[in-house]
């Protein structure tokens, strides 16, 4: 008999926090450095605890920004630059770049090194060729929710339009020095872990419990956090987490990104108050839109809704941003939703990485990159 009970903690409605995960790029070379543990002592407070904003990640050539819980998109993006401008010095005198994107376009993912962390050694020993692929960078946007009966449907609602996000933030042509011919080539290998990629739709939070409790029993996973969905209820933060993005290149686009997550959560959340039925799709329409998303970014076309429905992922964004500007303006992230429709006009990181590709070579795609972080702006 299943008996595990997830309780899900108390938040403010619509509160936001964002996970950025940074290359740490040698500024010579342009290679990954395994320099994380050396950064992250640096840039320790004194008293030896964490940094609270800049975090250990799966690899030694990762370290992640995080921002606290905040009210707006902008104030969240103001944590994680605060974070930046502490670690530049750290970075600088290691003769380190700070980079994102959803991979890296050359580095060999044979030659990473593991943070020595016990739930990490096991996820590798588990997962073996596949979890050593792991090179992967992803944005993670939580999403305060107020009531638990809120989160199972607005994670439904939210899987007729995560194609969408993916496209907006596709940022991961390149796969070890090759160009994959996807968009977010990201997509197609973290989906490879047990328990990664399209979550499953579940209508009560018993089922959800009924499935960590299977998944516990059978040594699936040992703890909720195991769970590496693409869109996941965060019950001890009382938030649902959105980790569908390829990581920004930029803060700009991250901003974009998280303010259209954010105002989408909440546009659900008011429609759930008002009694008004959310949209859903079947699995497998979900499941091509993933593949869709990933292959052509943001020249696919996207499955809509149950009945099947086909648009062109720029145009249903168009009008994604008219009905949004209400929400956004309760929300005070107008300006920053706003940016969407500069990756509309003007095209996300894959297509401008793969110009530079086209121009000069994988080495300038990195330096395209690192310039882009360091300007805070797509150029």
């Amino acid at each position: 008999m299943w008996h595990v009970d997830i309780p899900f903690a108390r938040s403010e409605r619509s509160s936001v926090g964002i996970e950025w995960e940074l290359q740490l790029v040698d500024a010579d070379s342009g290679d990954l450095r395994q320099a994380a543990t050396t950064v992250l002592e640096r840039i320790a407070p004194t008293d030896g605890s964490q940094h609270p904003h800049v975090h250990p990640e799966l690899l030694v050539n990762t370290v992640e920004v995080v921002s606290g819980v905040c009210r707006t998109v902008a104030g969240a993006g103001a944590d994680l630059q605060r974070a930046i401008e502490e670690l530049r010095p750290v970075t600088d005198a290691l003769r380190i770049e700070l980079a994102s994107a959803g991979t890296h376009p050359f580095a060999s993912p044979a030659f990473q090194k593991v943070t020595n962390k016990e739930r990490y050694a096991t996820l590798i020993d588990r997962t073996r060729w596949w979890g050593r692929q792991m090179l992967l960078y992803g944005v993670h946007v939580h999403v305060g929710i107020e009531d638990r009966a809120k989160v199972l449907p607005i994670m439904q609602a939210l899987l007729t339009r995560f194609g969408h996000l993916q496209s907006l933030a596709a940022s991961s042509p390149f796969w070890g020095g090759e160009d994959t011919g996807y968009a977010s080539n990201r997509a197609m290998m973290f989906q490879q872990l047990p328990t990664a990629g399209v979550p499953y739709q579940f209508d009560r939070w018993s089922e959800l419990e009924r499935y960590v409790d299977d998944m516990t029993r059978t040594g699936v996973i040992d703890t909720f956090s195991e769970i590496r969905w693409d869109i996941r209820p965060s019950p001890a933060l009382g938030t649902v987490e959105v980790r569908v993005c390829d990581a920004a290149t930029n803060l700009q686009e991250l901003l974009a990104l998280s303010a259209l997550t954010h105002c989408l959560v909440e546009h659900y959340s008011s429609m759930l108050d008002a009694g008004e039925e959310l949209p859903t799709a079947p699995r497998w329409f979900v499941m091509e839109n993933k593949w869709r998303s990933a292959r052509y970014g943001m020249d696919a076309i996207l499955i809509l809704d149950e009945a099947g429905e086909e648009e062109l992922v720029t145009d249903t964004v168009a009008k994604m941003l008219v009905e949004l500007e209400p929400v956004a303006d309760r929300l005070g992230c107008t300006a920053e939703l706003a940016l969407v429709q500069d990756i509309l006009d003007h095209g996300a990181s894959y297509q401008r990485q793969l110009r530079v590709a086209e121009r000069g070579d994988l080495d300038a795609v990195v330096a395209s990159l690192v310039a882009e972080m360091r300007a805070g702006h797509p150029l």
